[in-house]
């Protein structure tokens, strides 16, 4: 990553555990099979425990898709644990359907695609690919209802940092809006580091 940080998507550490097949990996999967959240307090362990890897305290991280309850905020705060900054893509709900539900999955290499965005290279590959099981329109919908009702309640924790982008917009601009904003904190970051070894001298 060209920020230097440690990407964690709370949604990969839990098809990682549930590919792995251990017990807060099937408990997690009964969820997601029903379009439901996870609950938190198996969610939030697999975050914490990642967040406090050496390499997520030494050069930072970017969170991905976490967190998505008010419990999970405060969770987070509980452990001391708080963003520089939190962005939030604004997307129409019809765009985010379509894009979850034509997202298909090369099992083989583990990269993802879109039918209509981001289509395979050539029909070797198209003819593997495979759609997540928590993918489907219904489950998706159900997924957004729960989102709805909880997103407010996540932006209250971090009114102070949060910053909207239009996730509805070319993915080259939304991407240059967010390098923006990596791009100030990242320089933030380091004139603070500066100015702190220079007080040391």
């Amino acid at each position: 990553m060209q920020y230097g940080l440690v990407h964690i998507a709370a949604g990969d550490l839990l098809r990682e555990e549930i590919a792995a097949g251990t017990e807060k990996g099937k408990r997690a999967k009964e969820y997601m099979e029903k379009g439901l959240l996870v609950p938190s307090e198996i969610v939030v362990m697999m975050v914490k425990d990642r967040l406090l890897q050496p390499d997520a305290q030494e050069k930072g991280w970017l969170l991905d898709g976490y967190p998505r309850s008010l419990e999970q905020a405060k969770a987070l705060e509980e452990l001391g644990i708080r963003p520089d900054i939190f962005i939030l893509l604004d997307v129409s709900e019809e765009n985010l359907v379509e894009r979850v539900v034509g997202r298909r999955l090369d099992p083989e290499t583990g990269k993802i695609y879109h039918l209509k965005y981001s289509p395979p290279e050539n029909e070797e590959i198209a003819a593997r690919l495979t759609q997540r099981f928590d993918d489907t329109e219904e489950k998706v919908k159900l997924r957004l209802q729960t989102h709805h009702q909880n997103v407010e309640d996540v932006l209250s924790t971090y009114e102070d940092v949060i910053v909207r982008i239009k996730g509805d917009a070319a993915k080259e601009n939304v991407f240059a809006e967010i390098d923006k904003v990596l791009s100030s904190v990242k320089e933030k970051k380091s004139q603070a580091s500066m100015d702190s070894k220079a007080a040391a001298v």
